[in-house]
């Protein structure tokens, strides 16, 4: 059977390929570092960025963030990270995992969702201390919260004053200042 040419349609000779398989090969053994040393170098990416492969961006993203990229948390980041910006509770991210077919238990999501948040990928908002929903953006902003609907609406950080805070008391810093506000519906007369 006669070799293939480079220019054949069926691809390089087979000549080529051991060239190129010698290229690609290792110059030397596998470095014997740690899991951790490993995961801190590929930890350079920014934390609010996605782009490449986005399941290598995903797990670079939760190695960055100091959270181990299990099977469960990678399905999670994809739900919450895939669509942009938005505002989830656990059980609407819970309907979304079943619908994806993904299996994973509520109490799983919740403990993902506070370690998620404790690694600054997730802001969490209470709501009149009965609902929790959970930001994917986690840049300083504020919040329109939709009576009725239970949709949370982003107001960018600019438009709203917090010039005039009181004072902490004696020992205390503000750390952090989150503003919502309830809309109704206008009643028709």
């Amino acid at each position: 059977m006669p070799y293939l040419s480079k220019d054949s349609p069926a691809g390089p000779a087979p000549d080529k390929l051991n060239e190129v398989a010698v290229r690609m090969a290792p110059s030397k053994a596998p470095s014997k570092r740690s899991t951790k040393s490993r995961r801190a170098a590929h930890a350079k990416a920014p934390l609010g960025s996605l782009t490449g492969c986005p399941f290598h961006d995903l797990r670079v993203k939760l190695c960055a963030a100091g959270l181990r990229p299990t099977r469960q948390r990678i399905a999670l980041g994809w739900l919450l990270f895939a669509k942009g910006d938005r505002h989830l509770t656990a059980e609407k991210l819970h309907e979304e995992a079943q619908a994806s077919r993904v299996s994973i238990s509520l109490a799983t999501i919740y403990n993902s969702l506070h370690q998620f948040t404790e690694a600054s990928l997730l802001r969490e908002i209470a709501i009149d201390g009965s609902r929790t929903y959970f930001d994917t953006n986690v840049t300083e902003h504020h919040h329109f919260l939709v009576e009725g609907a239970n949709i949370l609406i982003d107001i960018p950080q600019v438009a709203v004053d917090l010039l005039r805070l009181p004072p902490p008391p004696a020992g205390k810093r503000i750390a952090q200042v989150d503003v919502i506000v309830k809309l109704r519906d206008v009643a028709l007369a």
